[in-house]
């Protein structure tokens, strides 16, 4: 099972009210008003260059060295940061241009059953808590799957920049986590760009840009890891309430 075929498939756990999702509470959800929104995402994770996780459900396999698969003791994990800028959104009357927040996240070891492991979604603190609220639903939306753990927290995503040779993101100047790429050189000085592949519950975006991490590491509490030279990419996603089926009713509504 693919991301893509994934998100489907959460989809009908998510109907039925079942586990952690970053979307706000039912009664919060029931009267949300229109929203959309255009984010550039700066991405790295624990699997070699590219995912596997997008074209199945089992992260790549890693050995009793970080970064090194294979052996029979060996772990499936995806553990990423992602570091996101919306470039032009809004939700309701909540403006969100120039809006930053961060998710750092494992997978699991097999999400064919829609179940993921864990998430912290991070919110820039100079945002209102109406931004925060704003960003908190549509991430819902993007990522419309379960967690065993889902929390929210506040830190200074205090760098964010890219150009054509690379990207890098800091979360409280590096101390809780970075993300730090290098662009993959192509034929020609144009970026490697992996086209007409979903990105979660995003209906559009512009493609993969191709960018391998020199580092990405998440340094806070037990479930903090730091990996070097694996997956890594730049990504604009397009999303907007328009887009979301509404969720069946059940006679319980």
């Amino acid at each position: 099972m693919s991301r893509r075929s994934l998100v489907c498939t959460v989809g009908v756990f998510l109907a039925l009210g079942l586990g952690l999702s970053l979307e706000a509470p039912r009664t919060a959800r029931a009267a949300e008003p229109e929203w959309a929104a255009n984010i550039t995402v700066i991405e790295a994770c624990s699997c070699p260059m590219f995912c596997q996780c997008y074209f199945n459900s089992k992260p790549a396999s890693h050995g009793g060295h970080e970064g090194h698969g294979g052996g029979s003791g060996a772990k499936h994990y995806c553990k990423a940061n992602n570091a996101y800028k919306v470039n032009k959104g809004h939700h309701g009357a909540t403006n969100l241009d120039g809006a930053k927040f961060w998710i750092a996240t494992d997978l699991g070891d097999d999400f064919a059953d829609g179940e993921m492991e864990w998430a912290v979604l991070y919110f820039d603190k100079p945002l209102s808590t109406a931004q925060r609220e704003a960003i908190q639903a549509i991430a819902g939306h993007l990522f419309p799957v379960k967690w065993r753990s889902f929390k929210t927290a506040e830190a200074s995503i205090d760098k964010w920049e890219f150009d054509k040779n690379g990207a890098h993101a800091l979360l409280d100047g590096g101390k809780s986590g970075e993300v730090k790429l290098k662009a993959f050189p192509g034929m020609t000085g144009e970026p490697v760009v992996i086209k007409n592949l979903p990105y979660w519950g995003a209906p559009r975006n512009d493609g993969f840009v191709m960018m391998p991490n020199e580092v990405e590491a998440y340094r806070v509490g037990p479930n903090a890891f730091e990996f070097k030279g694996t997956n890594g990419f730049m990504l604009t996603v397009d999303i907007a309430s328009k887009d979301i089926k509404p969720k069946p009713k059940s006679s319980m509504d």
